[in-house]
């Protein structure tokens, strides 16, 4: 009975933190989304790894290289049948054309990837993904993945970790608000876990949906979800990091001028990467859809791709053929990293990388652009690397670092999103010895990139985003003033001594409600709300007894120069319907009243300016924003 008690004592107590303390709530809710962010990535990982065996390894006879901390199926190789792969990239397109036309149509504009939709969710579609999104566009992107469509895992895994947190924050009815904090930390979740970084996972999530802004609040619930599941991904898969690489160090300052370089050549690439994505989406399989249907079309991406991969140079090692633009690609990576790949193989690679990727992502497909990213910037970097090797070895002493500072800036550029890569690359190679190259090429391609942006739907901060409506709604009270919405002209002015009598008979002749007090010398000592002497003007017994210094409430004030926000805020805090308006220079001198309804209707006519602008946005980008209109009551 005692255990019984003191179990019921500690629900009691957890109940009654979880209903009070914001921070302990939120650390609840992060980590129901990690457990159930965590089986999908460990679900989704273990799919994706037996597809592209079964179909890369078993059937085509294609292996290729994979890094230290992956592969978890091994076995003969099967005999080498380059025909597989067009084959079933070519089923997967059209396979995916009809799911996505038949059950997800909303999903046909849903931005560049998995990522790119999570961020739209969260800005336009009050943090609700569908779960039948989220499993189709998961299964959809399994079979790219594992048929040797050039796109990675962690694009997929964001949108559905976000539809596991958007389905939990429906389960238990949460508000639009929250439901989007929880979309981030189950994006964050699943993006921490299939990475095997944690805390870049969760600040990538919470960064990613703006260009110059991040999601503050949602950190907590984010960080607590990736921690979880990157507990459940490693307890099924260990915690190797993915790159089995030596450790880099940063140890001479002249180096930061070949990371300088490097920014430049990354940003270059974070461009024709951009630039050849939206070409080939937007200029070949947009008018191909309209003209031949969704399914033909993605059809038709699916047998380009597979024709890429077969016909992209291939590399023979010890008997066994590689494919050099297939899925992901993190095993080159690694190659590169441990200075097993050329100069112009690395050239290669990042020409093949490009066009492969846009073909399967541009054309419908699902899939990341999240490691193809990572592959193109990595190998830019890589190139800045060896050639800095060649011609200073005794500066560029470890030209395998360069491709993971390129990695971090590419990414950094394309996606404007700094931190988060930055602090993966630091849990990739398990230490801060690359950290001041990594900030300082991360600082110079995000600011060499500022028009370049791989997803459609981030916007630049919480005041362009319509789920921040009614924060921007203060900003826009800021340039609204008192001036123009007070009603100018005499005011009823009541001395401390007025009686009760006479006061009874200034509120029966008048129609102002609120009256400023002053002392006998005219200082504003206070105000009197018609409200608070309804209780006793009837009393007749009092009305020599009362004077209006016994009913006064604490005076308030505004100038003509103050904005609306600032008149908003003392109507909040003193529940005052009119609040007297003082001169420039002389707090005693009451030149009229603002009402709070004209305040309050000036507030509700900014949220309605601000949604529809928020709406038109794509039609105004880059133009200023129209005027409230000012009226004068």
């Amino acid at each position: 009975m005692p255990l019984l008690t003191r179990f019921i004592n500690y629900w009691l107590a957890f109940v009654r933190s979880y209903r009070t303390v914001t921070s302990f709530r939120w650390l609840v809710i992060g980590v129901l989304a990690g457990i159930l962010s965590g089986l999908v990535a460990v679900s989704f990982f273990w799919l994706v790894e037996a597809g592209t065996y079964f179909v890369q390894h078993f059937l085509a006879g294609i292996v290729s290289p994979e890094p230290a901390g992956e592969g978890i199926f091994h076995g003969p190789v099967g005999e080498f049948r380059p025909w597989v792969i067009p084959v079933f990239t070519t089923g997967t397109g059209l396979f995916t054309g009809w799911l996505v036309s038949r059950f997800i149509p909303e999903t046909i504009a849903g931005g560049t990837d998995g990522t790119d939709a999570t961020i739209n969710a969260f800005h336009n579609q009050g943090g609700i993904i569908r779960a039948r999104v989220a499993i189709i566009r998961g299964i959809c992107s399994v079979l790219t993945i594992a048929s040797g469509g050039s796109a990675g895992r962690e694009g997929p895994i964001t949108q559905m970790g976000a539809g596991a947190g958007s389905w939990l924050a429906k389960i238990f009815d949460f508000s639009a608000k929250e439901r989007r904090i929880l979309l981030l930390a189950g994006a964050a979740g699943g993006l921490g876990a299939i990475f095997r970084a944690p805390l870049g996972g969760a600040l990538t999530a919470v960064e990613v949906i703006y260009r110059e802004d991040f999601e503050a609040e949602a950190i907590l619930p984010a960080v607590m979800s990736s921690v979880v599941s990157y507990s459940i991904f490693t307890f099924f898969f260990g915690t190797d990091p993915i790159f089995g690489i030596p450790r880099f160090t940063f140890h001479d300052p002249r180096e930061l001028f070949f990371y300088a370089l490097l920014a430049l050549v990354c940003a270059a690439a974070g461009w024709m990467y951009v630039r050849t994505f939206h070409v080939i989406k937007y200029h070949i399989f947009f008018p191909l859809r309209e003209k031949i249907g969704l399914i033909w079309s993605m059809g038709i991406g699916g047998l380009a791709m597979g024709l890429i991969g077969i016909l992209y140079p291939h590399t023979a090692t010890d008997g066994l053929i590689t494919g050099g633009v297939l899925s992901g690609g993190y095993g080159w990576l690694e190659l590169a990293m441990l200075g097993q790949i050329p100069a112009l193989g690395m050239c290669y690679l990042i020409v093949g990388k490009t066009i492969a990727t846009s073909v399967t992502i541009g054309s419908g497909m699902s899939g990341g652009m999240f490691a193809p990213a990572l592959f193109v910037g990595g190998m830019s970097g890589g190139l800045v690397g060896k050639f800095g090797h060649a011609f200073f070895p005794d500066i560029v002493t470890q030209p395998g670092a360069y491709i993971l500072v390129g990695m971090a800036a590419f990414f950094a550029g394309v996606a404007s999103a700094p931190i988060g890569p930055l602090i993966m690359v630091t849990e990739l190679t398990q230490g801060y010895g690359l950290l001041a190259p990594l900030m300082l090429a991360s600082a110079l391609c995000l600011v060499l990139c500022r028009n370049v942006s791989l997803y459609e739907h981030q916007v630049d901060n919480k005041f362009d985003s319509p789920a921040h409506v009614e924060d921007a709604t203060i900003n826009v009270l800021e340039q609204m003033h008192v001036a123009d919405f007070y009603n100018p002209g005499e005011v009823i002015i009541l001395k401390e001594s007025t009686s009760l009598k006479e006061l009874t008979e200034v509120i029966a002749n008048s129609p102002q409600l609120y009256f400023p007090v002053t002392k006998a010398d005219g200082t504003y000592v206070g105000m009197v709300s018609i409200h608070n002497v309804r209780n006793w003007m009837f009393d007749e017994g009092l009305h020599d007894l009362v004077v209006v210094r016994d009913l006064m409430s604490r005076p308030v004030y505004v100038r003509p120069d103050y904005d609306l926000y600032q008149a908003l805020l003392r109507f909040v805090n003193t529940d005052y319907g009119q609040v007297p308006v003082v001169s420039q220079t002389d707090t005693n001198d009451i030149i009229g009243l603002i009402n709070r309804d004209d305040v309050f209707q000036a507030y509700a006519e900014a949220i309605a300016m601000v949604k529809g602008t928020a709406e038109g946005n794509a039609e105004q980008d880059g133009q200023p924003r129209p005027p409230l209109p000012r009226t004068r009551h």
